[in-house]
């Protein structure tokens, strides 16, 4: 195992910058997930770390060495791809086997390494098939299994769920868990699906245009979103925006919402009198009654039963909200509802800039 330390990083291609000035430090043993929309650069900056993509500028520690110039082959890592990449023609064995084979690794050693491998993911009585006859799943345990055999210093994971149906996802996010708290190996995982982010990761890097825009632990980044950004990728439900104005009442400061409407604002919020800001609270912390108890009105445009609880779509008069409950609620649509902004629940974040007021 080694930690991994990215120092300064910049790609371009051409004149086009894909990458600007990344840094992040991987501790040895810690799962990091690089998280953010298509084309946010995540999967260039893990294949720059696995040495399939050159560096424009700055370093990549792998360990002790600077691996800026060394061939994948020399870099001591594993990697997973979205495409399982299993030779078609071999049994599970053999492709389990297949790197240590060509290291001339002892019949006797490779076949106990293959079982433990095998024994771990659950694959003991497929090691004799071939990857046809097997699931989806099947066949992304055996590319799991394949890298770690090789038990490198670190494992890098290129999406590797998103060729799965829902389920398989949420039972191969279990494994993968379970065999890192098992293997300890330090490891970087891409993804665009900030459920596999949150649920997966001792920290997240949120990326986005080439830039990375906040790193911390899942729950850092979705109780303290540092900008507009993080905070409307990470949750789902997704975080409902309001626009709205910071406003002093002599000793009392308030935000007056687009519709008129004034709410207190958070404990030590930041800011200036008549700064335009945007105003975020999740879903469940929106509290909403039938019985008239809330400190605004709305209507029901939309109710979405989820089993573990109803996402209600409230309409009012300058914008829409999302709460989440969970009772299992069934509004009529056009049911009247009150509703309440909890001051203590709000993100508050510059208009202009989009960045969360310091408090």
């Amino acid at each position: 195992m080694a930690s991994i330390d990215i120092q300064g990083v910049r790609k371009s291609y051409g004149t086009v910058p894909v990458l600007h000035n990344v840094d992040l430090s991987i501790q040895d043993g810690e799962f990091v997930v690089l998280v953010g929309p298509s084309g946010c650069g995540k999967s260039t900056l893990l294949r720059m770390v696995a040495g399939l993509e050159g560096i424009t500028s700055g370093a990549i520690r792998i360990g002790e060495r600077v691996v800026n110039e060394l061939a994948p082959k020399d870099r001591d890592i594993a990697m997973v791809f979205q495409s399982y990449a299993l030779y078609p023609h071999m049994t599970v064995r053999d492709n389990m086997n297949y790197s240590l084979r060509l290291r001339r690794t002892p019949a006797e050693r490779m076949a106990h390494v293959v079982s433990a491998a095998a024994s771990k993911l659950g694959l003991d009585t497929f090691l004799d098939r071939k990857p046809r006859t097997l699931s989806g799943g099947q066949r992304q345990r055996v590319a799991m299994g394949r890298s770690i055999v090789r038990q490198p210093q670190a494992f890098l994971f290129d999406e590797p769920l998103s060729n799965l149906d829902a389920r398989l996802r949420e039972q191969m996010r279990v494994e993968i868990k379970k065999l890192h708290r098992d293997l300890g190996t330090t490891s970087i995982y891409v993804t665009h699906d900030q459920v596999e982010a949150m649920t997966l990761a001792d920290r997240i890097v949120a990326m986005n245009g080439g830039v990375v825009q906040q790193v911390g632990t899942p729950l850092d980044l979705y109780e303290r979103p540092t900008n507009l950004f993080v905070a409307g990728f990470i949750g789902s439900p997704a975080i409902n925006i309001i626009n709205a104005v910071l406003r002093h009442d002599g000793e009392q400061r308030l935000i007056a919402l687009e519709s008129g409407e004034r709410i207190p604002a958070p404990p030590r919020v930041g800011g200036h009198d008549g700064q335009a800001v945007k105003v975020g609270i999740r879903p469940e912390d929106v509290q909403i009654s039938a019985q008239a108890e809330g400190d605004f009105a709305g209507h029901v445009e939309l109710v979405e039963p989820m089993g573990l609880g109803t996402i209600v779509h409230l309409g009012t008069a300058h914008h829409a909200l999302k709460a989440f409950v969970v009772e299992r609620v069934n509004y009529p649509v056009g049911t009247n509802i009150a509703y309440r902004l909890p001051a203590s629940k709000l993100h508050i974040f510059d208009a202009k800039t989009g960045q969360r007021l310091p408090e």
